[in-house]
């Protein structure tokens, strides 16, 4: 009967059932006196059935898929746009710039809503206005109107990228959360390389607005599970709950409140750390070097929409649409990727279990080592069998797969290294390195064509891949020097750092997001998905995550508490 419960309590997240409490079940308290969730609380999104989770699950991620798929959808249908509205190519590809601009003030903007209002009326309102604003875009009648259509619907879609891996987190443990946010790290990669493939056949068959068509059915049809999506963050939970004791009138509990009631943070409190705190942590040395090397990477693959036409159609004379299927490789490359991550999150598992205490530098070994040395060797390997027509096409098609896994390694690794480094301002780190590797993405399109015709693909390629091979160092230093480095952090806690004087307005805000840790019973640690860091902040009052174009972002909030207090990362 206890599963039928799990199964099927309501959407909207609340299977507390008032009967139950009226026939003499008192509301669980904890040692301060407030609402929290009992041991094995049905309330408890962790403790949800596992099919109810994992549907919640896949309909995030499909908010994700639409939200990347559209961020490089038009990248197939530029020379259809330029020609509608008498612009040049290049001036076409501000409709992929602007969109990555989006990415760079939403989350901003929404992830503060988020974890002031809770996930699910988030969710309901952007993706909604992300719906609506691409109607914008596909009946614009001038080329300024498709421009802000493409601002705004990057600003929306950028919500379920900073979301997404909170709710995540808010449902899964640490074992099989690894699984979940790997599922959501292939999709952000997946997403932008169907794009392109998309909207090239449908320019050889219709025309431009008919990539923007594709675009709002995918949504109209999410948008009707998104609606199913219940609040899955814990302290609005209890919030609901709490509300809903005090409803009763239960002799005792009438004036009963849930940990975040207890404390007196503000939204505007919320929004001044989360627009202040990422710069501050920005130029500290590893988040410094974090965000160049990722920008770099994030670059590239935006990089590869314009290289690909480049390569398949202007070298070898492919039609708009063929040429766009050797991007398929990087989807295949991403999946693979993927794999690496669970066969990682595995070993990780084990080497837990039997007591090890790691280090934020093990996130380093061995993936982002990996990825760090395949990234230029496959980058050669593209660029100079691209570079002969008399070279099979399947050669670059097949870098071009390994190179995604590259990627997606070198992400996943580095993000995570972010959220072990910083803990508790894990989101203000990750909130920096998305706008930066976002505006850095954002140029892509504008410079592609031009270095590739004046370099050709051989010598762009090479161009990249050195630069890439001067950056394939830092992971090992930073396994070696990076502990000493965190040390002479500010915002790296350490075991063995002396405490540094704040002020009373940063002292109240670390007091606030101690107490909204001890005060929920989630049992997360650190999980192996770049989004990890977005979840931290969703607790502690600076949920600005992740995601990027997302590929981001990711996981959790209370083990990182509880670890510090004990000494463990």
């Amino acid at each position: 009967m206890d599963r039928i419960e799990r199964l099927f309590s309501r959407p909207t997240a609340k299977p507390y059932r008032s009967r139950a409490i009226e026939a003499g079940e008192k509301p669980y308290l904890n040692e301060n006196g407030l609402v929290d969730f009992s041991p094995g609380d049905i309330e408890n999104p962790k403790n949800w059935s596992q099919p109810r989770r994992w549907y919640i699950t896949v309909v995030s991620v499909s908010l994700v898929v639409n939200a990347t798929l559209a961020s490089s959808s038009p990248s197939g249908s530029l020379n259809g746009i330029a020609e509608h509205f008498h612009v040049s190519t290049e001036a076409a590809g501000l409709v992929v710039t602007l969109f990555l601009l989006g990415y760079c003030f939403g989350p901003l903007f929404w992830a503060p809503l988020s974890e002031f209002y809770g996930r699910r009326w988030i969710f309901y309102i952007s993706f909604t206005l992300y719906l609506v604003f691409n109607f914008l875009c596909a009946f614009s009648n001038n080329f300024a109107a498709l421009l802000i259509g493409r601002f705004l619907t990057g600003t929306c879609a950028s919500s379920p990228l900073s979301n997404g891996p909170g709710v995540l987190a808010d449902i899964w443990g640490p074992i099989e959360r690894g699984n979940a946010m790997a599922l959501f790290a292939m999709m952000t990669f997946i997403g932008p390389a169907l794009g392109p493939v998309i909207s090239g056949f449908l320019e050889l068959k219709e025309n431009w607005r008919w990539n923007f068509y594709v675009l709002l059915w995918l949504a109209g049809i999410t948008e009707l599970f998104m609606f199913t999506i219940p609040e899955t963050n814990p302290p609005i939970v209890l919030l609901n709950k709490a509300r809903r004791i005090r409803k009763l009138k239960i002799e005792g509990y009438e004036d009963v409140k849930a940990p975040v009631e207890a404390t007196d943070r503000t939204l505007v409190g919320i929004y001044k750390v989360a627009l202040t705190r990422p710069w501050k942590i920005l130029v500290d040395p590893i988040s410094l070097m974090v965000a160049i090397y990722l920008s770099f990477v994030y670059t590239l693959l935006y990089m590869l929409f314009s290289i690909y036409p480049i390569v398949f159609q202007k070298k070898r004379g492919w039609n708009s649409g063929v040429g766009e299927l050797p991007l398929i490789g990087t989807i295949v490359g991403a999946v693979i990727g993927g794999m690496i991550i669970f066969i990682n999150s595995a070993r990780d598992k084990k080497r837990l279990e039997t007591g090890y205490k790691g280090r934020a530098e093990d996130r380093l070994s061995p993936i982002a080592m990996i990825g760090g040395i395949m990234f230029p060797i496959t980058m050669f390997w593209f660029a100079w069998t691209a570079e002969y027509n008399s070279i099979h096409w399947i050669v670059p098609t097949i870098a071009g797969v390994f190179l995604a896994t590259s990627i997606e390694l070198i992400f996943v690794a580095y993000m995570n290294y972010l959220t072990d480094t910083y803990l508790m301002y894990a989101a203000s780190a990750v909130a920096a390195n998305t706008i930066c590797r976002s505006a850095a993405g954002a140029s892509a399109p504008l410079f592609t064509t031009y270095m590739f015709d004046a370099l050709g693909v051989g010598g762009g390629g090479s161009l990249i891949a050195g630069v890439a091979t001067l950056l394939a160092p830092i992971p090992f230093i930073f396994y070696k020097y990076g502990e000493p480095i965190r040390k002479r952090s500010k915002f790296a806690p350490t075991d063995d750092k002396p405490e540094e004087k704040v002020s009373n307005e940063e002292q109240q805000q670390r007091e606030q997001d101690q107490e909204a840790r001890n005060n929920s019973v989630s049992n997360n640690e650190s999980s192996s998905s770049s989004e990890s860091g977005a979840k931290k902040e969703e607790e502690s009052g600076e949920d600005i995550a992740r995601s990027i174009e997302g590929l981001k972002a990711d996981g959790s909030r209370d083990e990182f508490g509880k670890d510090l207090e004990k000494g463990e990362l």
